[in-house]
């Protein structure tokens, strides 16, 4: 049995800004409603989502005898996430301006375990970064971290929604756990809504036929005229907007600093941005 402030202690000595850890749960309602969603062809073509649903619903089924889930989230803002000007016409989503997070976080994960099997040996452990069917934005939730706003992203009080999460599910228990947030999220807010260019973002979800993130990074090929608004690599429009992260602070992990910048880009480079070359900036493998 851990304790749980020794499991956030040692979240933070790896770099992570925000650590909580929940109870395995089976989130039936969270299942209901991705099948719904599914079902309303909501998810265009990323057949991924339409597998393992029951994994996604119960975490013992990633790790037999599952008992706990610790997620940990790293601060990513930077002076990119303040927005592009009107006129540009080469954007990247600044999280794709940084390293590529799932080496980095997984590592960082990585080393988390390490180090807490130098406190408790005897537990077994799997990470995930967006590498497993699991509802981490739901067990962030959970494990009090923020909540699931309007534009489905988590949004903690801290940091906003720029954030990248990192999960490890493991069979050792905490002494405690902590309290699923209940603060007060998106309120009457709409902002998100609003500034989205294709109409993709609705009410806690979005349709991925219409998401120019969905578009540029998942190379979706059903949706039907989804114009891009001079995005090259993920869209942060509904992010921008959020008055959560016009308030949060840039990051410190300066793992997650900035590798280059469209913004300061004169035409030439921009003209050369392409996904294959922003994979190769920030040092992206193939999952």
């Amino acid at each position: 049995m851990f304790d749980l402030e020794q499991i956030k202690r040692v979240a933070h000595e790896v770099g992570f800004d925000l650590c909580g850890v929940a109870k395995c749960a089976i989130f039936e309602r969270d299942r209901t409603f991705l099948e719904e969603w599914i079902g309303e062809g909501y998810a265009s073509s990323l057949n991924y989502l339409k597998r393992n649903i029951e994994c996604r619903a119960d975490a013992t089924q990633l790790v037999e005898g599952a008992k706990s889930v610790v997620v940990c989230a790293v601060a990513y803002k930077n002076p990119i996430s303040d927005g592009y000007p009107d006129d540009h016409r080469a954007k990247v989503a600044s999280y794709a301006c940084t390293t590529d997070y799932h080496t980095t976080i997984k590592q960082m994960l990585f080393e988390m375990c390490a180090r807490l099997k130098e406190i408790n040996p005897d537990f077994s452990a799997r990470c995930f970064v967006d590498s497993a069917p699991i509802f981490e934005k739901r067990y962030a939730v959970e494990a009090g971290l923020g909540w699931i706003g309007r534009q489905s992203l988590l949004i903690t009080p801290e940091y906003g929604s720029f954030v990248l999460l990192g999960e490890i599910v493991m069979t050792a228990e905490c002494n405690r756990y902590d309290t699923p947030y209940k603060g007060a999220g998106c309120g009457e807010c709409r902002r998100c809504v609003d500034a989205c260019p294709n109409g993709a973002v609705k009410e806690r979800h979005i349709d991925t036929s219409r998401c120019i993130s969905c578009a540029t990074v998942e190379c979706c090929k059903d949706e039907s005229g989804c114009d891009l608004h001079g995005w090259i690599f993920g869209c942060d429009e509904c992010q921008t907007v959020c008055p959560y992260n016009r308030k949060a602070p840039y990051f410190t992990n300066q793992k997650f600093a900035p590798l280059f910048n469209p913004i300061t880009m004169t035409p030439e480079e921009q003209a050369t941005l392409s996904k294959e070359a922003i994979a190769k900036k920030r040092g992206e493998k193939r999952r």
